[in-house]
């Protein structure tokens, strides 16, 4: 189980900064007055628990939901859950969720000029194992629009939420692709400034689980504490 630690710190600069005005959703909802840092009681730093009985047999195959298999290029995605000490953290419940190979979102809200695929819903779970791994399979999402500034397009990402024994709350990160040229362009991923956290937000090509011709192997681990702590959403 994760347990806080005296040593648990975030570095300045590694975390998401609340008010980012290239990002202009974050002008809305910075908070304007200094946080108030509330006590944790033994209950909240306990629960809840989620059991293997919250999973069904396809969840974490993003890419076996439905009658046929959903259109775009095929990826492995695995990594380990740590925490702050680089011990991993078992019996987590970690969702994704992401756009289809058109980058678009299976949502009434999301209105982009691409097409759904009617054999891809972009949802997952898994609880990640007693070394802290985790694995998905699913297609690689594609970027779109967003609306925030000129021309701006979002890179290609995987939403990710992590929740479980000894987390007050659900924590929620996003996972990039590398060398995606949009990068350099993204006022959520640049509103990070210490360039070795929104590094920590790029996976890594995986060739030890790249699936002969089938799919392409990434790795995200995912640290919940401490100086090398993964940037996560405010």
């Amino acid at each position: 189980m994760w347990k806080p630690s005296i040593f648990d710190r975030l570095e300045p600069g590694t975390q998401p900064q609340y008010l980012h005005p290239a990002y202009r959703s974050s002008v809305k909802r910075a908070p304007t007055q200094p946080l108030i840092i509330l006590p944790h009681t033994l209950s909240e730093r306990t629960g809840p628990v989620f059991g293997q009985s919250c999973i069904s047999a396809n969840d974490h195959d993003l890419t076996a939901q439905h009658a046929g298999p959903p259109l775009g290029e095929r990826i492995v995605v695995t990594g380990r859950l740590l925490d702050e000490g680089g011990r991993p953290v078992r019996d987590a419940l970690i969702e994704v969720w992401q756009a289809n190979a058109a980058g678009r979102y299976r949502h009434k809200m999301d209105q982009h000029n691409a097409p759904l695929d009617a054999n891809f819903t972009g949802c997952g779970r898994t609880l990640t194992d007693a070394e802290g791994r985790y694995k998905f399979l699913s297609i690689k999402p594609g970027a779109y629009p967003w609306g925030n500034h000129s021309n701006a397009w979002r890179p290609a990402h995987i939403h990710f939420s992590v929740f479980g024994d000894g987390l007050l709350s659900r924590l929620v990160t996003q996972m990039y692709f590398p060398g995606d040229p949009l990068l350099a362009h993204d006022p959520i991923y640049n509103c990070i400034s210490d360039e070795k956290a929104k590094q920590r937000l790029i996976s890594i090509f995986d060739w030890e689980n790249t699936s002969p011709e089938y799919a392409l192997g990434y790795r995200f681990d995912i640290v919940l504490r401490g100086r090398e702590a993964t940037p996560m959403e405010k």
